[in-house]
């Protein structure tokens, strides 16, 4: 079997989604919006159940699947959805010396990623997620 077409374009797609995430966020780099997307998921990630997160990563890109599992604490407590702001806070909150994560950043992750995946396959996704799921990514 040939290697499937995502895996073999995952870099171009994974920087693409660093393009989008940078110029959504008004960021200057695509190193600032590598971190900003690594808040983000790490902040969404927090509030499920590793089964959850599983589902929800079958949706993502290849790069951006494995920008989401990686450093996975497993046994790091669940956290419910929260006040955006205090969610955004939690995302600046990673590498907080050189993170430029805007106020609006899971906005801007959110337009990103919808840029880069199967919308649809998205948003079916997220209705099996828990409540508050669904409004974490809404723009």
């Amino acid at each position: 079997m040939p290697v499937p077409p995502e895996y073999q374009r995952a870099t171009d797609d994974f920087y693409k989604l660093l393009m989008d995430t940078r110029d959504s966020a008004g960021l200057s780099t695509t190193n600032q919006a590598y971190t900003t997307v690594q808040g983000v998921f790490q902040v969404f990630r927090r509030r499920l159940e590793v089964r959850e997160a599983i589902r929800f990563m079958s949706v993502l890109p290849v790069g951006a699947r494995a920008l989401f599992a990686a450093e996975w604490d497993v046994e790091e407590p669940k956290r419910p959805f929260e006040d955006r702001a205090i969610m955004t806070k939690e995302v600046q909150g990673l590498r907080s010396e050189h993170n430029f994560a805007p106020d609006t950043a899971i906005r801007d992750v959110g337009i990103a990623l919808r840029r880069n995946l199967d919308e649809a396959a998205f948003d079916r996704v997220l209705a099996t997620l828990p409540e508050g799921a669904t409004q974490f990514w809404r723009p």
